[in-house]
């Protein structure tokens, strides 16, 4: 019997948790497998409909990463990625989606340690609850 993969779809903003991300490459600090990364210029960028399409689509769970509060090259991204996650926990929840699925994390450029371990504690979290029933 094979363990169960979560398949989960990362939004990453360019400027800090994708550095991360891809300084986790350079160093060979490894995620699971089944981490998908898509880069956005900022957390704030991310609309609610990106986040419902991927669940649509197959992902398991989602995770949303900005840069820190008060850090954000943008001003006030992160504050707008916030205000669409408690917006997205409620939408979910209307959809028979766990706010368990939907993650937001605030991870700087030099953080590459905790990206790994969000991805890693997402990823075991979704092991737990099981596949997400896609009808």
């Amino acid at each position: 019997m094979s363990v169960f993969q979560p398949d989960v779809v990362a939004f990453l903003c360019h400027w800090c948790s994708y550095e991360a991300a891809d300084s986790a490459g350079r160093s060979q600090n490894s995620y699971p497998a089944g981490v998908n990364i898509i880069r956005v210029m900022c957390s704030g960028r991310v609309d609610p409909c990106h986040v419902l399409h991927a669940f649509q689509k197959g992902a398991d769970g989602v995770v949303m990463m900005g840069c820190r509060p008060g850090e954000c090259h943008y001003k006030t991204g992160n504050i707008q990625a916030l205000k669409r996650h408690a917006l997205l926990l409620s939408m979910l929840k209307t959809f028979g989606i766990g706010e368990d699925r939907l993650r937001l994390a605030w991870v700087a450029a030099g953080e590459t340690d905790r990206l790994v371990r969000i991805f890693e504690d997402m990823t075991e979290t979704l092991r737990q609850l099981g596949p997400l029933k896609h009808s």
